[in-house]
């Protein structure tokens, strides 16, 4: 279990997310784009950087897509997924309205992704959904690098996650 806060109140995550070397979990989520099911293994060999974060009708939460959709179109062998428990019609409503072309936008809605990945928020107001986090894999879905945001309400570390692609 982690500790995160939200503008200083400390609360739990369900474990402890992949960090460097493991091999990630694979993953069933729904794309906002026409409902597909997306698979870990259905990305193929590309690197994959996996912004997760509890709901785009945030503030944060919306920055860090927009941030990780300009970069993704400098990205080579590169998918970006923004991640979130938001149902795929307001992801889809806001990619459109925000521009978001150079990524996908993925929910959880149908899925055990939170539980899988160790991110799931389990005591709060935002019991349920996911915290802050980025997870850059590499070509064989091995991670290269991971940040869970101690406190939820700031932006992960761009810099850090991108490097990590060089």
């Amino acid at each position: 279990m982690s500790l995160i806060t939200l503008h200083g109140n400390e609360f739990k995550t369900s474990g402890t997310i992949p960090s460097n070397g493991e091999t990630a979990p694979s993953f069933n989520l729904v794309d906002s784009s026409d409902l597909a099911e997306i698979t870990l293994s259905t990305l193929g060999s590309k690197r994959k950087v996996l912004n997760i974060f509890p709901s785009l009708d945030t503030p944060t939460c919306a920055m860090s897509v927009r941030r990780f959709n300009e970069a993704a179109a400098s990205l080579d062998n590169t998918v970006v997924l923004n991640i979130s428990r938001d149902l795929p019609f307001a992801q889809q409503r806001f990619c459109g309205a925000e521009g978001i072309v150079n990524a996908k936008t993925l929910s959880t809605f149908r899925s055990s992704f939170e539980e899988d990945y160790n991110l799931k928020i389990v005591n709060g107001p935002l019991a349920g959904l996911a915290s802050r986090v980025v997870i850059v894999l590499d070509e064989g879905n091995k991670v290269i690098y991971s940040q869970q945001v101690s406190e939820i309400s700031q932006e992960p570390d761009y810099s850090s996650a991108l490097k990590a692609l060089e």
